[in-house]
């Protein structure tokens, strides 16, 4: 039995093929991985990881009932993010923020988890998404995945607290198997936060520099060939070593000292992030 820990909706345990799964190279090279990219470099405060968002989407998928097959795939659906997380899509070249969509399947075979699904008769569980309607919904619609990264990046910036999180929690149902606020006030409540979320956190123009720089210098590094592109399925603080090896250490430095942000275009930056926009409906 595993004890996993989550600072927004407490600790809960897991056994059998999700003990396993956790513990699989897979995840936890996600603790690795920042939520928000190369932000922690400009803000030490932005710490939290895709291991904490994939517990945490875990976590909710399992509390309103999803099935071991959801509760697994809630669990791996990040497993493919590169390092620094959606810097990746820049470096490239997916505007859509789905590049790790694209390699999923890649990571995976690479990986001990389909041993690990097929000793437990699992291992069909990762081709049908479309089916975890707990886990995954398009926009505009409300899922798991929408759910945690919203409410997680807004507490760690300090623009939402737990108080407001938890009475939150007690208005979020499940009807024809999908998440959903129980009332008028609660998906307008969630509503103004994703605009939050995409507006004062996604947008806020030092965290789109800082994302945007760390992909230029990526990308020059991958064209002059001191990285390989397989070097992104590395962790954030692996990389960051490799580009120091190869020469880079003042370029970083400038990127944490925000050398340059006064003529950085803070406009076409955000216009590049993904358009994203919530109407969760409300439970009948």
């Amino acid at each position: 039995m595993l004890v996993l820990e989550d600072n927004i909706y407490g600790n809960f345990e897991v056994d059998g093929i999700l003990e396993e799964l956790v513990s699989s190279s897979p995840v936890q090279r996600l603790k690795g991985i920042h939520q928000g990219g190369a932000i922690f470099l400009v803000d030490s405060s932005q710490q939290h990881t895709r291991y904490e968002h994939s517990i945490g989407v875990l976590c909710l998928v399992r509390h309103f009932g999803g099935s071991v097959e959801e509760q697994i795939a809630a669990l791996l659906h990040d497993v493919s993010h590169t390092a620094f997380s959606h810097v990746g899509d820049q470096v490239f070249n997916h505007p859509d923020e789905d590049y790790h969509e694209h390699i999923f399947a890649d990571v995976i075979e690479r990986s001990e988890i389909p041993m690990i699904l097929a000793k437990y008769g699992y291992d069909q569980v990762l081709k049908h998404f479309d089916q975890y309607t707990l886990l995954e919904r398009p926009l505009p619609e409300l899922c798991a995945d929408r759910i945690d990264y919203t409410l997680r990046d807004l507490y760690h910036a300090g623009l939402i607290s737990l108080t407001e999180i938890q009475h939150f929690m007690l208005n979020l149902t499940v009807g024809s198997g999908c998440l959903t606020p129980a009332d008028e006030a609660s998906a307008r409540w969630l509503s103004m936060q994703f605009k939050k979320l995409n507006e004062a956190y996604l947008k806020k123009p030092e965290y789109l520099y800082a994302n945007q720089r760390m992909a230029e210098l990526i990308k020059t590094a991958l064209s002059k060939g001191l990285l390989e592109p397989a070097d992104m399925q590395m962790d954030d603080e692996a990389v960051l070593a490799k580009l120091r090896s190869q020469g880079y250490s003042d370029e970083l430095k400038a990127i944490s000292k925000l050398d340059g942000f006064e003529q950085f275009e803070v406009k076409g930056a955000a216009e590049r992030i993904k358009r994203r926009e919530l109407h969760p409906a409300v439970s009948n």
